[in-house]
Order: structure tokens, then sequence, then C-alpha cells
């Protein structure tokens, strides 16, 4: 688990890795996140976008934006916790993803990225 604390708003990452299959007659290693994100400020704010790196040990590199996560774009108040799952897909059984969310604080109506710390995903059977 990863944690790291971006102007009052906490992240916490965890992983699991959730197997492999063929696709496209390509092996696919599948890992999934867990990302808690705690306002540990004063004020509420909203998710509204995130970024992405995500890497794997083939040096291939995926940069993904979009909008909210899964689908949703949380207003986290003070105090309050926002909790979601996803995955990604590698081409290598060892990856690592970074990324940053950007945030509006309802109070102040500034725009602020909060980071992701890098988290590692690795399969069980590659690590020594």
């Amino acid at each position: 688990m990863v944690t790291q604390v971006t102007r009052g708003i906490k992240i916490t990452v965890s992983t699991s890795f959730e197997g492999t299959f063929f696709k496209n007659y390509k092996m696919h290693y599948a890992f999934g996140y867990w990302i808690t994100i705690k306002n540990q400020g004063k004020d509420a704010v909203q998710l509204l976008s995130r970024h992405w790196d995500i890497i794997d040990s083939l040096n291939d590199m995926e940069i993904v934006d979009g909008e909210g996560v899964v689908g949703k774009k949380p207003v986290i108040k003070p105090g309050e916790s926002y909790t979601y799952n996803s995955g990604c897909l590698l081409a290598s059984p060892i990856g690592a993803m970074k990324g940053h969310f950007n945030m509006i604080n309802f109070t102040t109506t500034k725009k602020f990225h909060v980071i992701v710390p890098t988290f590692k995903l690795n399969a069980p059977f590659a690590i020594n």
C-alpha cells in the first residue's frame, strides 16, 4: 500500500494481481487497484478528471486521461472519503502506475492537482 497527501487530500492505493489471459494472440497480465481519496482539508472538493502513466517492464507506456473515475465525479466533504476500484492490463508481469487527479475546491473555486504516488503492479510469480 502506498500513501501520499497533496493539499490536504490523502491518496491511498492498494493493488492485486488478478490473473493472466490471452487476447489477440498475446498474453496479458491483469491487475486491480483500490484507491481511497480522503479529504483532510476544511473545504469540500470535487474530482473532475484523472491522468495516468501506466508503465510495464517492457518499457511500454500508456497514457490515459479521462473524466472522473469509474464514471463518477465524486464530491468529497471535509473528513469524508471516497473509495473506488479499477484495473489495467499489462503486456508483462511487472509494471507500475502513477498520475494525478484534477480537482476543484468549492470554497475558493480553484482547480488543483492531487498526486497519485507511483504504485507497483507485480504478479506474485515474477517477484524473487
